[in-house]
């Protein structure tokens, strides 16, 4: 299982957290990540999602279930999620959430981080802040030195815009964590069902 994450793409962890919701063919969820502009997170072509969900295939993460033919349109494989697939979408998430090296990958496991138990996402965004805290210190800790040693503000600027940046994002974390452990808002499928009628919409749209 470590390989297989180790191996996923970002891409290829949005495919296989997209198929937690159901089966679906690479047609309907290209339609549905660009409905949801997921390209805002990774780079979204024909190409690119027909690659990663064969990779995703040979891998053992999914698994074809049909193929479907409807009128004079080509022949559209489904796929399902297997029990792989599914361990993969939560362990990569793990691995990525509380890193504070890697921040493309935060930004799809934050968009993801619903698929974990909300107590385990709370733990992996203290460990987060934690790593924060630190690289705070090293900025501004570095940079106050710097200024004491007589060196000149000019070449210490973009110090300066990193320490201020860790100084918002450790206070959006302690936010988010706040709402997480007051149930400000509902986390997970199990909260968010009954399906809502605008999600009902789009999956029958983005079939069609």
């Amino acid at each position: 299982m470590k390989d297989a994450v180790d191996r996923l793409t970002p891409l290829g962890l949005m495919v296989l957290a997209l198929l937690r919701e159901d089966d679906m063919h690479p047609y309907e969820m290209m339609r549905l990540m660009r409905q949801r502009h997921d390209d805002r997170l990774v780079t979204i072509t024909n190409g690119t999602l027909y690659h990663t969900v064969g990779r995703l295939v040979r891998a053992g993460l999914l698994v074809e279930v049909g193929v479907d033919r409807e009128g004079n349109r080509p022949e559209r494989t489904t796929y399902s999620l297997t029990a792989d697939g599914r361990d993969a979408v939560e362990e990569w998430v793990r691995r990525e959430l509380p890193r504070t090296d890697h921040p493309a990958e935060f930004r799809i496991a934050l968009a993801e981080a619903h698929n974990l138990d909300r107590t385990e996402v709370i733990d992996l965004l203290h460990e987060r802040r934690s790593n924060l805290t630190g690289e705070h210190l090293i900025h501004s800790g570095g940079r106050s030195k710097a200024l004491e040693r007589g060196v000149p503000e000019q070449f210490l600027l973009e110090v300066e815009r990193t320490e201020i940046l860790l100084e918002v994002e450790l206070r959006w974390t302690d936010a988010l964590i706040t709402r997480l452990e007051q149930h400000v808002f509902p986390w997970g499928a199990d909260e968010l069902f009954p399906l809502s009628e605008r999600y009902l919409t789009d999956r029958k749209a983005a079939r069609q």
